[in-house]
């Protein structure tokens, strides 16, 4: 297994439109369990392939709760067919480093894909795992979390990422 590089804000793949997968491979059979390696260690509850830098219509997560056995899931083109009711949570992002901000999403989402096998799911997600799947699938969208929040929290955090990139190539 091996750990992969995360993308993050401005990198140009993250507002890619994802491919759809037209088949299910050894190498996706790797880049899944690569990106599932990814996600933990980083470590985050979710991820999507343009995250590190594949724009295709796979996602990974896992919303178990710390103190119980890891249960990943992996949705091969997800979409989701049907989004009901309003909720805010404070959402965090491996693609936007250090920051967080509360962003409205549905609170219930039923979402079509395929697991690893090829065989169709449908999965239907309430509280954290509704927001989960809306975020990894608006990422293989080309939306980032940054884009569903106020113009101005987005200004400020713009303009503190370009500090820390300017900082960071002058010291190398």
């Amino acid at each position: 297994m091996a750990v992969l590089n995360i993308c993050t804000y401005p990198d140009p793949v993250l507002k890619q439109k994802a491919l759809p997968i037209e088949k299910i491979d050894d190498a996706l059979q790797d880049l899944i369990r690569n990106m599932v390696d990814t996600m933990y260690q980083a470590p985050g509850i979710g991820l999507a392939a343009n995250q590190v830098g594949r724009p295709l219509r796979l996602i990974v997560f896992d919303v178990t709760p710390k103190d119980q056995p890891r249960n990943p899931r992996v949705l091969i083109n997800p979409e989701i067919v049907c989004a009901e009711g309003s909720q805010s949570l404070e959402e965090g992002c491996l693609s936007v480093p250090e920051f967080y901000s509360e962003v409205k999403r549905c609170s219930k989402v039923t979402v079509r894909g395929l697991d690893t096998q090829g065989n169709p799911v449908e999965l239907e997600g309430e509280g954290l795992l509704a927001v989960v799947l809306q975020h990894e699938i608006d990422h293989l969208d080309g939306i980032l979390m940054l884009d569903r929040i106020s113009p101005l929290k987005r200004a400020l955090y713009k303009k503190r990422r370009q500090k820390q990139l300017k900082s960071k190539d002058e010291t190398g």
